[in-house]
C-alpha cells in the first residue's frame, strides 16, 4: 500500500497521485514520507519529460497528520525530526531535478498540502472549493514541510508575515496576485491539460527548469536580514508579536525565528533551521493545549457531537432555516440580522417602530459598503443580502418564520410581551429563541404557550465578528428544538455549545467572575494598571475593567438587582460579592462606563481630547488604590485565572456543562479565556489538579469563599482523573 501512486501517461510525464490509503484525505505522516521517498528514488532512475502531483480525494492535501504530532513527546521527537528532514529531502530532490513540476490543486491545500505545491515549479487551482495557506500558528505549530522557507523566500519576510504569524488563508484568485499561483482553470480535465501543456512548453531542452530562489542571483523581495530596508523593520517586529501575545504564544516568535534566520543561510540549512523549531513547537504544552482543543474538540462540535440525532428512534434531520425572525433591531437584533442575511437566509426584523427597525437594518447596510468599496464583495451579492433584510414593525410579517429571535433588553416583562405577539402568528413548529445573555431560559418560557419549542441562542457582541453562539435549554426545551437551533447557529457559519438552564447559563456566569474578581482587587488598593496587566500577562485579549466599562456599571448594577430579587423569591441566600462596593461608588461618582463617557477609563470627546486613546482614570488613584499595597503579579494573575476556573467547574458540577469541549471551546472563543491554555478545564488538566487545588486553596483562605475548591475537583484528583470526554 502506499499513498502515492506512481503513473506515467503517454507523454513521457510522471503522475505522481496522492492516495492515502483507508482515508478520505491526504496526510503527510510516516506513510506518506515512506511513499515520496519511494517514488523519488523511481524517479531518479526514470527517463521522464516532467511531473505532476495531483490528488484522487476530493481535496489536495490536508496537511500534518496531527494524530501523530499530539502523540509526540521529548522523548521520542528525534523520530519526528528525522522524518520531518527526510520527507523535506525528498520534496528538495523533486524541485531540483530539473524537470518541470506541476501541482494541480483540485482543493484545500492547507498546512503540508501547500508545502507539498510549494516544492512544484507551476501551480494550478480550481476555481471553486479551493483555499490555500499555512494555518498551522493556530495550532500552536508553525510549517514544518519547508513553508516557512519557501514563502520566505518567494514573498519576502514582511509580504510572509500574514500567511505564516496568522495563519491567513486565502483563495486562488489572491495567490494569482501574489504569483505563488499560476493558472485558475475550471474543471479537473482543464486543470490536467493545463499541466500537460506547461509542461510541454518547458521541455528540458530549454534549460533546466529551477524555482526562482534557486536560480544565481536571485533577490529575495524586501532585501535580507542584513540589507537596510530589512534590517530597519526587524527589530520592531517581535515587539509587534509580544504586544499581541503577551508572551504567551511562542509559536509566531518560532516562526519569525525561522523567517530572519533562514534568509541567512542556504535553503538546505534553513530547512534544518524549520525542523529544528519545528520539533520543539510540537513538543510543547501549548502547542499540545491548542490541538486538542482547536483540532480535537472543535472538531467534535463542528460533527454535532451535541446536537440529538433522533427521538424515540426516529432521526432527527437536519434542517435549513429559510426564514427568522428577528425581535429587537438594536446592536445584537441587527448583528442577528446581518449574519444571517450573508448566508441567504430571509430575515424579518421587527422592531417597536419602522424608523427602528430601518436603522436596525442600517447596520448591514454599513457592512456591506464597506465590503463593496473594498471589493471583498460584489454589489450583486450586497443588494441580494441587503433585500433579504425586511424592516418592519407589524408583528404578522413574522408569519412562516423557521425561527423566531427576540434580542430586546434584559426585562422579564417585555420579553414575555414580545413571545406572546410573536407566537400568536408563528406556526406550530416554528421555534422561539432568546438571546438574554443571563435571565434563565425555563422562566422565559413560562410566557410561551409551548416552552417546547422556547430555546435560548446567546450571541456574543459584535455578532458578525463573534464566532460563538451559545445555546440553553431549558426544562421543557425538545430535543428537536435543540436540533434545529444547532443546524441554524452552524448554518450561519458560527460554533455552537450546548448549555442548561441556569443563571447566567455558562459565559456570562463564568465571565463575570472575571469582571468581579477584577473590580474587586480595586477594591481592594491594588493599582487599576497592576490589575489590567495582570489580565494582558496571563493572555487575556482585555483587562477587567476595561470590559465592564464596555458591558456598562448601570447594567452589572442591574443584573445585581434582579438577580438579588430572584434569589429571594425562590428562598435562596444572596451571596455579596466585594465588587459591588467599588460599583455602587463608580455609579455614584456618574461613572457608569464607556457609553456614558467615563468609567474605570476617560475618553475621547469626554475627558480626553478628541482623538485621544482612552486611558484608565486619574481619579482611582485617590479613590481606590493605595500607593503602599504591595503587588505579587503572580497572585493577581492566578486570582482571574482560577475564579473562572473554578466556577466552571460548578457548572459542571451542576449539570450546566455536559462536556468538556464545550466548556473549553466556550471559554476561548465566547468570554477570551487565554487561548494557549488550550481553555479552562485543559488549563487544570495541564496545572494537574492536585496542584491546581493547593493554589486553589490558597487563594480561598486568603480571599474568600469564592475560591472554595469544588467537590467534584477533588473526588477527580482522589481518582487520579483528568477532564475528558468519553
Amino acid at each position: 500500500m502506499t499513498s502515492v501512486i506512481y503513473e506515467k501517461d503517454q507523454d513521457n510525464i510522471v503522475h505522481l497521485i496522492l492516495d492515502k490509503p483507508n482515508a478520505n484525505a491526504n496526510l503527510m505522516d510516516q506513510e506518506f514520507t515512506t511513499s515520496l521517498i519511494a517514488a523519488v528514488e523511481k524517479l531518479r532512475k526514470d527517463d521522464y519529460s516532467g511531473v505532476i502531483f495531483r490528488s484522487n480525494k476530493s481535496t489536495f492535501f490536508a496537511g500534518g497528520n496531527l494524530d501523530d504530532l499530539f502523540a509526540t513527546q521529548k522523548e521520542n521527537a528525534d523520530a519526528l525530526y528525522d522524518m520531518v528532514n527526510r520527507l523535506k529531502l525528498a520534496m528538495r530532490e523533486i524541485e531540483t531535478q530539473g524537470k518541470p513540476v506541476v501541482a494541480c490543486i483540485n482543493g484545500a491545500a492547507l498546512g503540508g498540502g501547500w508545502e507539498l505545491a510549494l516544492s512544484a515549479h507551476y501551480r494550478i487551482a480550481m476555481s471553486k472549493n479551493v483555499i490555500l495557506g499555512l494555518p498551522e500558528v493556530t495550532l500552536g505549530l508553525l510549517p514544518g514541510g519547508g513553508g516557512v522557507i519557501r514563502m520566505t523566500r518567494l514573498l519576502g519576510v514582511q509580504a510572509a508575515m500574514p500567511f505564516l504569524l496568522e495563519g491567513k488563508q486565502f483563495k486562488p484568485e489572491k495567490g494569482l496576485e501574489l504569483g505563488l499561483i499560476n493558472d485558475i482553470v475550471d474543471s479537473p480535465e482543464a486543470m490536467l491539460e493545463a499541466a500537460i501543456s506547461w509542461i510541454k512548453a518547458n521541455p528540458i531542452s530549454n534549460g533546466e527548469t529551477q524555482q526562482p530562489y534557486d536560480v544565481k542571483g536571485y533577490k529575495v523581495p524586501g532585501g535580507l536580514p542584513t540589507q537596510p530596508a530589512l534590517a530597519r523593520m526587524l527589530p520592531i517586529a517581535p515587539a509587534m508579536i509580544r504586544a499581541k501575545t503577551k508572551g504567551t504564544l511562542p509559536a509566531p516568535e518560532s516562526i519569525l525565528a525561522v523567517m530572519v534566520e533562514g534568509l541567512q543561510v542556504d535553503i538546505d540549512t534553513a530547512m534544518r533551521i524549520e525542523s529544528r523549531y519545528f520539533v520543539e513547537l510540537v513538543c510543547s504544552q501549548v502547542a499540545k493545549n491548542m490541538i486538542n482543543t482547536f483540532w480535537y474538540q472543535l472538531n467534535e462540535i463542528k460533527a454535532g457531537a451535541a446536537r440529538p440525532k433522533e427521538v424515540e428512534g426516529k432521526k432527527i434531520e437536519r434542517k435549513k432555516v429559510n426564514k427568522v425572525g428577528i425581535l429587537g433591531a438594536g446592536m445584537m437584533g441587527a448583528g442577528i440580522a446581518y449574519s444571517s442575511a450573508a448566508k441567504g437566509i430571509n430575515v424579518v426584523l421587527k422592531d417597536v417602530n419602522l424608523a427602528a427597525a430601518e436603522k436596525g437594518k442600517a447596520y448591514s447596510e454599513n457592512i456591506v459598503h464597506k465590503k463593496v468599496k473594498q471589493k471583498r464583495l460584489s454589489s450583486d451579492k450586497a443588494d441580494a443580502l441587503l433585500n433579504a433584510i425586511l424592516p418592519t414593525e407589524n408583528a404578522a410579517d413574522l408569519a412562516d418564520c423557521d425561527l423566531v429571535i427576540e434580542a430586546v433588553f434584559e426585562d422579564r416583562g417585555l420579553k414575555a410581551k414580545v413571545t406572546q405577539e410573536a407566537e400568536a402568528h408563528l406556526s406550530a413548529n416554528a421555534v422561539f429563541a432568546s438571546n438574554t445573555s443571563t435571565l434563565p431560559i425555563t422562566g422565559l418560557a413560562q410566557a410561551s404557550q409551548r416552552p417546547e419549542n422556547f430555546i435560548g441562542l446567546h450571541f456574543f457582541s459584535p455578532v458578525d465578528k463573534m464566532p460563538l453562539v451559545e445555546i440553553i435549554c431549558g426544562e421543557k426545551t425538545s430535543d428537536e428544538t435543540l436540533a434545529l437551533a444547532y443546524d441554524y447557529v452552524q448554518q450561519i457559519g458560527k460554533t455552537p455549545i450546548v448549555v442548561n438552564d441556569s443563571r447566567g447559563f455558562y459565559t456570562s456566569r463564568v465571565f463575570g467572575t472575571f469582571a468581579n474578581e477584577g473590580i474587586a482587587m480595586l477594591g481592594e488598593g491594588f493599582s487599576a494598571s497592576a490589575i489590567e496587566n495582570a489580565a494582558y500577562l496571563s493572555g487575556f485579549p482585555v483587562g477587567p475593567l476595561a470590559v465592564t466599562d464596555e458591558v456598562s456599571l448601570t447594567l452589572v448594577d442591574k443584573i445585581r438587582k434582579q438577580t438579588r430579587l430572584d434569589l429571594e423569591a425562590e428562598g435562596k441566600q444572596y451571596q455579596y460579592h466585594p465588587s459591588e462596593s467599588v460599583v455602587d461608588k463608580m455609579l455614584a461618582l456618574d461613572r457608569a462606563g464607556k457609553l456614558a463617557g467615563a468609567g474605570f477609563y476617560s475618553y475621547a470627546d469626554n475627558e480626553l481630547a478628541s482623538g485621544s486613546k482612552k486611558q484608565l482614570w486619574s481619579g482611582l488613584k485617590d479613590t481606590f488604590e493605595q500607593a503602599d499595597k504591595a503587588i505579587d503579579l503572580d497572585v493577581l494573575k492566578d486570582r482571574l485565572l482560577y475564579i473562572q476556573a473554578i466556577e466552571t467547574v460548578r457548572c459542571l458540577e451542576e449539570n450546566v456543562l455536559t462536556s468538556v469541549r464545550d466548556a473549553n471551546i466556550g471559554s476561548i472563543m465566547g468570554i477570551g479565556y487565554p487561548v494557549w491554555t488550550g481553555g479552562i478545564l485543559q488549563f487544570i488538566n495541564q496545572t494537574g489538579l492536585n496542584t491546581f487545588i493547593e493554589r486553589a486553596e490558597y487563594l480561598h483562605a486568603t480571599f474568600g469563599e469564592r475560591f472554595k475548591v469544588p467537590n467534584l475537583l477533588k473526588e477527580m484528583a482522589k481518582d487520579n482523573l483528568v477532564f475528558k470526554d468519553s
